[in-house]
């Protein structure tokens, strides 16, 4: 069955709440889905996913060091990640705080991994973001954002059978 891994790591509960409910849009697709805080992940659980969808608040304009850290620990796995389907989002305080280049640090680091990254055509292209805690339409990217990643994970699998 394929396996989607939210990981993400969450300081005031903001990007906990986005992570459950990117979960649900998974949930929707009936793929197996597991959320984990990223102090809890070890890098080698990014090989056992089909995919992988990270969620970190928005730092100085980027990730949070602790999702760095991960992502520093995973070059040990360069060329094991290929294929797999990859998806972020972010929680902020300002609306022109980094929350795209946030966003961009984690898709960029899943494609060179040779990952495949999935984007929005409407709404948060990139991914979803929320102002503190998760709104009606951040809430909505969210839940949208999970199902395409599990649709795309389940397409993947039925390709390579």
């Amino acid at each position: 069955m394929p396996r989607v891994l939210i990981i993400y790591y969450s300081l005031t509960g903001n990007t906990e709440k986005m992570a459950k409910i990117v979960a649900k849009g998974v949930e929707k697709e009936n793929v197996e889905v597991e959320v984990k805080r990223v102090e809890e992940v070890k890098v080698d659980e990014l090989k056992d996913a089909d995919g992988i969808i990270i969620g970190s608040p928005t730092h100085y304009g980027s990730m949070a060091s602790q999702i760095k850290q991960l992502f520093e620990e995973s070059r040990r796995l360069q060329g094991q990640l290929v294929g797999k389907v990859g998806a972020a989002f972010t929680s902020s305080h300002w609306v022109g705080g980094g929350n795209e280049t946030t966003i961009m640090d984690i898709l960029r680091a899943f494609l060179i991994h040779g990952m495949i990254v999935q984007g929005e055509a409407r709404g948060d292209h990139y991914g979803p973001v929320a102002l503190y805690a998760p709104d009606e339409r951040s809430s909505s990217e969210c839940e949208i954002l999970g199902q395409k990643v599990a649709k795309l994970v389940k397409r993947l699998k039925e390709e390579v059978k």
